[in-house]
């Protein structure tokens, strides 16, 4: 490996990133990481083109620097929006979880199954036992989530002027 060949094209391929778009310090660190590469790998296979493999190496460990650092911004951002740690408010909703299990647009069945699961704290596995002769799983579970996209009827309306999204008739 030259050396005196790698110190003629560090200025040179400085300019081609900073061309690209990058700023001079950024440019700077990469082509450094990409002479550390070259240090590492040239000794036993060189390349054909140096200049031109200095410059994809450094371009590349460049455009991997700007992604981490763009990602660690939004994972600060993202931190800084959260609620801080602490003592949360004592608030009942069972209440509410139970009209929304039993909301018009579900069937019985899948009404009582999802309220002993949403308010009772039964698992999947336990209602199923409950809910089989046999005293084992059933086999088949349900084929979709039938509380999906169900909104809470607004208190005081009538069940008759209950409508619902999914084309389920009301109860």
């Amino acid at each position: 490996m030259n050396g005196e060949l790698l110190r003629d094209l560090v200025p040179a391929v400085i300019g081609v990133l900073v061309r690209r778009g990058a700023d001079f310090a950024s440019a700077e660190d990469a082509v450094q990481d990409a002479l550390v590469d070259a240090v590492r790998g040239w000794p036993a296979n060189p390349p054909r083109d140096p200049r031109g493999w200095l410059i994809t190496v450094a371009w590349r460990r460049f455009l991997d620097a700007a992604r981490a650092d763009t990602s660690r911004r939004r994972r600060e951002v993202r931190v800084e929006g959260e609620p801080a740690p602490g003592p949360v408010e004592a608030v009942d909703d069972t209440l509410q979880l139970y009209f929304l299990c039993a909301h018009p647009c579900l069937t019985p069945a899948s009404s009582v199954a999802l309220t002993l699961r949403a308010v009772g704290g039964l698992t999947t596995r336990q209602i199923a036992r409950a809910w089989s002769r046999s005293g084992r799983p059933t086999a088949r579970g349900p084929a979709w989530p039938p509380w999906r996209g169900l909104t809470p009827p607004c208190p005081g309306t009538p069940p008759s002027r209950r409508t619902c999204t999914s084309g389920r008739a009301t109860r």
